[in-house]
């Protein structure tokens, strides 16, 4: 019998791997991108842990090279999802009864595979099916998934340990169940680590899901699958069903037994799920939890005392890496008329010398957005930037999707601070800059809190603290992630807990506590030593 209480020590970062020049990382991942590179993989849907090919398939391609097939995957239809919904339900109690330290214990070797035999796999699929560089892969195809399921086990521990006030005459306590129902997880194109986790966190608590993968991002996706299956993870926890959210989100999101969603993507898309669920809140057995990060339209403020070298940085940084496609990156900045001579100098210099292109080449940047919807909607929007009188482009402008989905990265300098690319959410790499009046910072925090309905991330950079506490005081709920002189982007599990209100979602902090407390359902119990005998209390005694 096992009867210790245990709890889980809180873990150290999982180190990001630099990629050099003849290094061995180097020579692993050049040899597994060779092989994934050559051959095509078949991607089955995995219901209770067995297979199953319906013969109705998408391909999966390299959005930097969309002729290059990497394998085919299949969709699931109304059968299927039933399939896994049943197969959620009949897998939850064992898992659940199972004690929370054996749940972790498959957690943690999850994580273990990624950082060790698996490293390689993860990242090549990665950077092939996603267009992510070799760096961009490194640190959330590794290193956050990695850090996202050891941490939470720490955090779990915390939870678990969470007890209420004990008395001599009874005893208290609280068990952390978890939902009464399945978790619906829909997972995004751009981060591995939130596909992981979206999964993880709800199961780490005792949960069972059904995920469906960004098919933009299935091949990263299959192989985690896969990993989760390896570490040990029971037939039924989490079921993988490729394929169309209509169709998908048409069974689950009336179905019953639905206990939570755990949701990245869109603003459009949580809020759809939030009015399917309100319409058919009579069906369910208990009222659906909803978790979900959407989108952002990200801000860099600048006030006049800060250096402009690091104001550019950290809006190249911010606003280009992995082709703006995430969530956190800079996609709107307001920059004092003083030094925005500087800044653009400095911005030109380092676009100047940003390399486009094929991903697996390692002095390349920046690779292709992920798909032709994707190229198409952002390119919409530089051709109003180039055809307005309200805005001007800077640097970039320029776009080609013949072998790869790719744009420039670029800069629109608007006159309006309301300009369409000021307000309304782009997801590729196009950052619009609003010049203002040194002497009106007040009036600008002002403008950047009522300018998008978003609030997930943003930077100030100042060097004058009384600038930065009239920020931190005026854009309080501008944003859930908060920068002070760097780049809105880069949350680090441990470190900075992830996750935006406003239009941005429900704020429940990915990388932390707040996120896993989410997936449970408390029941208090009161035990009495000596019940009383008599319904009479001292006050009834009138003599």
């Amino acid at each position: 019998m096992n009867n210790a209480n245990y709890r889980f020590q809180l873990p150290k970062n999982e180190p990001v791997k630099p990629y050099t020049k003849g290094s061995e990382e180097r020579r692993l991942l050049n040899e597994e991108l060779e092989r994934q590179k050559n051959i095509q993989v078949e991607i089955p849907i995995i219901i209770g842990g067995k297979e199953i090919k319906t013969g109705d398939t998408g391909n999966v391609v390299m959005p930097h090279d969309h002729g290059h097939v990497l394998g085919t995957y299949h969709k699931a239809g109304a059968k299927e999802v039933q399939m896994a919904v049943q197969a959620a339900m009949e897998a939850k109690e064992k898992w659940a009864n199972l004690p929370y330290e054996e749940r972790a214990a498959v957690m943690l070797k999850v994580g273990e595979l990624i950082a060790t035999k698996y490293r390689y796999v993860m990242n090549a699929a990665t950077m092939l099916g996603q267009s992510k560089t070799p760096h961009q892969a490194e640190i959330e195809a590794a290193c956050e998934t990695i850090d996202f399921l050891r941490f939470n086990c720490t955090y779990a521990s915390q939870i678990y340990s969470d007890q209420p006030l004990q008395l001599q005459d009874h005893y208290n306590r609280v068990e952390y169940r978890p939902l009464e129902g399945f978790v619906f997880v829909v997972s995004p194109f751009n981060f591995t680590a939130i596909a992981a986790n979206l999964n993880a966190s709800p199961v780490l608590m005792g949960n069972t899901t059904v995920w469906k993968p960004a098919t933009t991002s299935i091949l990263s996706s299959y192989y985690l699958m896969k990993i989760f299956q390896e570490a040990g993870v029971p037939d039924g926890v989490i079921n993988f069903v490729p394929g169309t959210g209509r169709v998908i989100g048409g069974v689950c999101l009336t179905h019953p037994d639905l206990g939570g969603i755990h949701f990245t993507g869109s603003n459009g898309t949580f809020n759809h799920m939030w009015r399917t669920i309100g319409e058919n809140l009579e069906t369910y057995k208990s009222y659906p939890k909803l978790v979900g990060e959407t989108g952002g339209k990200d801000f860099v403020v600048a006030h006049h005392s800060a250096p402009a070298r690091e104001v550019a940085t950290g809006l190249v940084r911010g606003a280009f890496e992995y082709q703006g496609q995430k969530c956190s990156a800079a996609s709107r900045a307001y920059i004092p008329q003083g030094m925005w001579n500087d800044v653009k100098e400095h911005m030109g210099e380092m676009l100047g010398r940003m390399k486009m292109g094929d991903i697996c080449d390692y002095s390349t940047f920046m690779g292709a957005v992920i798909d032709e919807s994707s190229f198409d909607n952002i390119t919409k929007h530089i051709d109003i930037a180039k055809e307005s009188a309200d805005a001007e482009i800077l640097f970039g402008g320029g776009y080609d999707k013949s072998k790869g989905y790719f744009i420039e990265p670029t800069v629109i300098v608007a006159k309006d601070p309301k300009f369409v690319t000021m307000e309304e959410e782009l997801f590729g790499p196009v950052i619009t800059i609003y010049i203002y009046e040194d002497d009106k910072y007040e009036e600008v925090l002002d403008l950047c809190d009522k300018t998008s309905i978003y609030a997930l991330t943003g930077a100030i950079f100042a060097k004058d603290r009384y600038a930065l506490q009239m920020a931190y005081n005026k854009l309080r709920y501008a944003a859930g992630n908060f920068y002070f002189n760097d780049k809105p982007t880069g949350a680090v599990v441990g470190q900075q807990p992830f996750g935006g209100s406003r239009g941005s979602g429900t704020n429940d902090k990915a990388g932390s506590y707040m996120n896993l407390i989410r997936w449970t359902n408390p029941r208090t119990i009161k035990e009495v030593f000596v019940s009383p005998t008599d319904f009479v209390y001292p006050y009834l005694d009138q003599e």
